[in-house]
Protein backbone atom coordinates (compact mmCIF):
# COMPACT_ATOMS: atom_id res chain seq x y z
CA UNK A 1 0.00 0.00 0.00
CA UNK A 2 1.45 3.40 -0.92
CA UNK A 3 -0.58 5.83 1.29
CA UNK A 4 -2.27 5.56 4.50
CA UNK A 5 -3.71 8.96 5.12
CA UNK A 6 -5.25 9.77 9.11
CA UNK A 7 -7.99 12.54 9.29
CA UNK A 8 -7.87 13.33 13.23
CA UNK A 9 -11.53 14.68 14.23
CA UNK A 10 -13.76 16.28 16.99
CA UNK A 11 -17.66 17.09 16.16
CA UNK A 12 -16.38 17.50 12.41
CA UNK A 13 -19.92 15.60 10.87
CA UNK A 14 -20.52 18.76 8.74
CA UNK A 15 -17.21 18.36 7.10
CA UNK A 16 -16.06 14.89 7.13
CA UNK A 17 -17.86 13.64 4.13
CA UNK A 18 -16.31 16.26 1.80
CA UNK A 19 -12.15 15.44 3.92
CA UNK A 20 -12.94 11.85 2.55
CA UNK A 21 -14.18 12.24 -0.90
CA UNK A 22 -11.44 14.34 -1.26
CA UNK A 23 -8.25 12.32 0.37
CA UNK A 24 -10.19 9.46 -2.25
CA UNK A 25 -9.75 11.34 -5.25
CA UNK A 26 -6.12 12.45 -4.39
CA UNK A 27 -5.22 8.84 -3.94
CA UNK A 28 -7.25 7.54 -7.52
CA UNK A 29 -6.24 10.96 -9.38
CA UNK A 30 -2.66 10.14 -8.29
CA UNK A 31 -2.69 6.54 -9.13
CA UNK A 32 -1.90 5.60 -5.46
CA UNK A 33 -3.05 2.72 -3.62
CA UNK A 34 -3.88 3.78 -0.39
CA UNK A 35 -6.28 3.93 2.75
CA UNK A 36 -8.02 6.43 4.79
CA UNK A 37 -8.50 6.36 8.21
CA UNK A 38 -10.80 9.03 10.17
CA UNK A 39 -10.65 9.01 14.14
CA UNK A 40 -13.40 10.53 15.84
CA UNK A 41 -11.75 11.56 19.03
CA UNK A 42 -15.27 11.55 21.28
CA UNK A 43 -16.97 13.81 19.64
CA UNK A 44 -20.93 14.23 20.29
CA UNK A 45 -22.56 14.95 16.53
CA UNK A 46 -22.33 11.77 15.05
CA UNK A 47 -19.16 12.24 12.66
CA UNK A 48 -18.22 8.37 12.57
CA UNK A 49 -21.72 7.62 11.47
CA UNK A 50 -21.48 10.58 8.81
CA UNK A 51 -18.32 8.96 8.18
CA UNK A 52 -19.87 5.46 7.18
CA UNK A 53 -21.83 6.24 4.79
CA UNK A 54 -19.43 7.59 2.36
CA UNK A 55 -18.73 5.07 -0.35
CA UNK A 56 -15.42 5.79 -1.69
CA UNK A 57 -13.76 4.11 -4.79
CA UNK A 58 -13.00 0.36 -5.39
CA UNK A 59 -9.41 -0.32 -3.85
CA UNK A 60 -9.42 2.63 -1.55
CA UNK A 61 -9.65 1.07 2.08
CA UNK A 62 -12.19 3.15 4.39
CA UNK A 63 -11.70 3.18 8.16
CA UNK A 64 -13.67 4.45 11.06
CA UNK A 65 -12.45 4.60 14.71
CA UNK A 66 -14.23 6.00 17.15
CA UNK A 67 -13.50 7.16 20.80
CA UNK A 68 -16.11 7.08 23.21
CA UNK A 69 -14.38 10.32 25.43
CA UNK A 70 -12.72 12.47 23.87
CA UNK A 71 -8.78 12.74 24.47
CA UNK A 72 -7.29 15.30 22.15
CA UNK A 73 -5.55 15.81 18.71
CA UNK A 74 -2.58 14.70 19.11
CA UNK A 75 -4.46 11.05 21.24
CA UNK A 76 -6.40 10.83 17.40
CA UNK A 77 -3.31 11.55 15.66
CA UNK A 78 -1.78 8.61 17.29
CA UNK A 79 -4.42 5.76 17.30
CA UNK A 80 -5.29 6.75 13.91
CA UNK A 81 -1.35 6.24 12.83
CA UNK A 82 -1.29 2.53 14.63
CA UNK A 83 -3.58 1.35 12.43
CA UNK A 84 -1.66 2.26 9.07
CA UNK A 85 -0.12 0.04 6.19
CA UNK A 86 0.72 1.81 3.93
CA UNK A 87 4.27 2.49 3.16
CA UNK A 88 4.06 6.66 3.37
CA UNK A 89 1.84 7.98 5.92
CA UNK A 90 0.30 11.67 6.40
CA UNK A 91 -2.22 12.94 9.29
CA UNK A 92 -4.45 15.55 7.41
CA UNK A 93 -6.78 18.08 9.49
CA UNK A 94 -10.25 18.17 8.51
CA UNK A 95 -11.92 21.20 6.45
CA UNK A 96 -9.59 20.59 3.61
CA UNK A 97 -7.37 23.47 4.26
CA UNK A 98 -4.67 22.15 2.12
CA UNK A 99 -5.60 20.79 -1.57
CA UNK A 100 -4.40 17.02 -1.25
CA UNK A 101 -2.17 17.17 -4.23
CA UNK A 102 -0.03 19.18 -2.37
CA UNK A 103 0.69 15.79 -0.59
CA UNK A 104 2.52 15.13 -3.96
CA UNK A 105 5.57 17.10 -2.82
CA UNK A 106 5.87 15.23 0.04
CA UNK A 107 5.46 12.04 -1.04
CA UNK A 108 8.51 13.06 -3.49
CA UNK A 109 10.78 14.37 -0.65
CA UNK A 110 10.20 10.97 1.20
CA UNK A 111 10.77 8.78 -2.25
CA UNK A 112 13.99 10.27 -2.91
CA UNK A 113 14.78 9.93 0.47
CA UNK A 114 15.86 13.79 1.21
CA UNK A 115 14.39 13.27 4.27
CA UNK A 116 12.50 10.99 6.47
CA UNK A 117 9.51 13.46 7.52
CA UNK A 118 8.07 16.02 5.14
CA UNK A 119 5.56 18.85 6.41
CA UNK A 120 3.41 21.04 4.91
CA UNK A 121 4.27 25.01 5.86
CA UNK A 122 2.17 28.00 5.91
CA UNK A 123 5.00 30.21 6.86
CA UNK A 124 7.67 29.50 3.87
CA UNK A 125 7.77 32.58 1.27
CA UNK A 126 6.39 30.10 -1.19
CA UNK A 127 3.41 29.16 0.74
CA UNK A 128 0.09 30.85 -0.45
CA UNK A 129 -2.50 31.76 2.42
CA UNK A 130 -5.43 32.16 -0.04
CA UNK A 131 -7.65 33.03 3.98
CA UNK A 132 -6.05 34.11 6.72
CA UNK A 133 -6.50 33.31 10.60
CA UNK A 134 -8.25 35.97 12.63
CA UNK A 135 -6.00 38.66 13.69
CA UNK A 136 -5.77 36.84 17.40
CA UNK A 137 -5.00 33.64 16.21
CA UNK A 138 -2.42 35.20 14.40
CA UNK A 139 -0.85 36.94 17.36
CA UNK A 140 -0.80 33.49 19.40
CA UNK A 141 0.60 31.29 16.97
CA UNK A 142 3.62 34.00 16.86
CA UNK A 143 3.66 34.28 20.23
CA UNK A 144 3.65 30.05 20.61
CA UNK A 145 6.56 29.78 17.93
CA UNK A 146 8.78 32.09 19.67
CA UNK A 147 8.06 29.98 23.03
CA UNK A 148 9.13 26.77 21.96
CA UNK A 149 12.06 28.42 19.84
CA UNK A 150 13.31 29.17 23.32
CA UNK A 151 12.02 27.17 25.63
CA UNK A 152 11.57 24.01 23.68
CA UNK A 153 15.14 24.44 21.66
CA UNK A 154 13.09 23.98 18.23
CA UNK A 155 15.49 25.07 15.88
CA UNK A 156 15.17 27.95 14.16
CA UNK A 157 14.70 26.29 10.68
CA UNK A 158 11.22 25.20 11.35
CA UNK A 159 8.96 28.04 10.33
CA UNK A 160 5.21 25.77 11.22
CA UNK A 161 5.83 23.17 13.58
CA UNK A 162 1.47 23.24 14.13
CA UNK A 163 0.34 22.79 10.34
CA UNK A 164 -1.98 19.87 10.24
CA UNK A 165 -0.74 18.33 6.97
CA UNK A 166 2.43 16.19 7.62
CA UNK A 167 4.31 13.26 5.46
CA UNK A 168 5.97 10.43 7.04
CA UNK A 169 8.10 6.88 5.86
CA UNK A 170 5.60 4.70 7.13
CA UNK A 171 7.82 2.68 9.46
CA UNK A 172 9.09 6.28 11.16
CA UNK A 173 5.75 7.55 11.14
CA UNK A 174 4.71 4.32 13.16
CA UNK A 175 7.44 4.11 15.79
CA UNK A 176 7.65 8.12 16.67
CA UNK A 177 3.58 7.92 16.97
CA UNK A 178 4.29 4.56 19.24
CA UNK A 179 6.28 6.20 21.41
CA UNK A 180 4.81 9.47 21.58
CA UNK A 181 2.97 10.69 25.53
CA UNK A 182 1.27 13.80 24.06
CA UNK A 183 -2.36 13.17 23.89
CA UNK A 184 -2.82 17.14 22.93
CA UNK A 185 -2.02 20.22 20.97
CA UNK A 186 1.63 20.04 21.69
CA UNK A 187 2.39 16.55 20.24
CA UNK A 188 3.42 18.31 16.96
CA UNK A 189 6.35 19.19 19.21
CA UNK A 190 7.34 16.25 20.41
CA UNK A 191 7.14 14.64 17.38
CA UNK A 192 9.83 16.74 15.98
CA UNK A 193 11.88 16.38 19.13
CA UNK A 194 11.88 12.68 19.30
CA UNK A 195 12.51 12.66 15.49
CA UNK A 196 15.70 14.69 15.94
CA UNK A 197 16.68 13.28 18.81
CA UNK A 198 16.84 9.77 16.51
CA UNK A 199 18.52 11.49 13.50
CA UNK A 200 15.90 11.41 11.55
CA UNK A 201 15.27 14.37 9.18
CA UNK A 202 12.41 16.74 8.29
CA UNK A 203 12.30 18.73 5.36
CA UNK A 204 9.28 21.88 5.27
CA UNK A 205 7.22 22.32 1.89
CA UNK A 206 5.22 25.52 0.84
CA UNK A 207 1.60 24.91 0.38
CA UNK A 208 -1.48 26.47 -0.80
CA UNK A 209 -3.96 27.25 2.77
CA UNK A 210 -7.20 28.87 3.97
CA UNK A 211 -7.91 28.96 7.18
CA UNK A 212 -10.60 27.00 8.85
CA UNK A 213 -12.65 29.53 11.00
CA UNK A 214 -14.98 26.48 12.19
CA UNK A 215 -11.75 25.08 14.33
CA UNK A 216 -12.17 22.74 17.21
CA UNK A 217 -8.70 24.28 18.49
CA UNK A 218 -9.20 26.65 20.84
CA UNK A 219 -5.82 28.25 21.64
CA UNK A 220 -6.23 30.39 24.44
CA UNK A 221 -8.81 27.93 26.75
CA UNK A 222 -5.56 25.51 26.09
CA UNK A 223 -2.72 28.37 27.53
CA UNK A 224 -3.27 26.50 31.11
CA UNK A 225 -2.03 23.15 29.96
CA UNK A 226 0.96 23.99 27.29
CA UNK A 227 3.41 24.92 29.78
CA UNK A 228 2.77 21.78 31.67
CA UNK A 229 2.65 19.45 28.81
CA UNK A 230 6.22 20.88 27.18
CA UNK A 231 7.67 20.59 30.45
CA UNK A 232 6.30 16.76 30.45
CA UNK A 233 7.58 16.39 26.90
CA UNK A 234 11.02 18.34 27.48
CA UNK A 235 11.78 15.66 30.50
CA UNK A 236 10.95 13.06 28.22
CA UNK A 237 13.05 13.48 25.19
CA UNK A 238 15.83 13.94 27.48
CA UNK A 239 15.59 10.79 28.30
CA UNK A 240 16.52 9.53 25.16
CA UNK A 241 20.15 8.57 24.42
Amino acid sequence: MDLSIVIPTFNESQKIKKDIIAAADFLKSAKLTGEIIVVDDGGHDQTDEAAKSVAVPQGIELHILRHQTNHGKGYAVKTGMALTKGRYVMFADSGCCTDYRFALQGLELLSKDACDLAYGSRKMTQSVIKKPQHWTRRLASKAFRQFILAFMQIPGRFTDTQCGFKLYKGDIGRELYRECITDGFTFDVEIILRALKKGYRIIEFPIEWHSDRDTRVRFFEMTGRLFPELLRIKREIAKIT
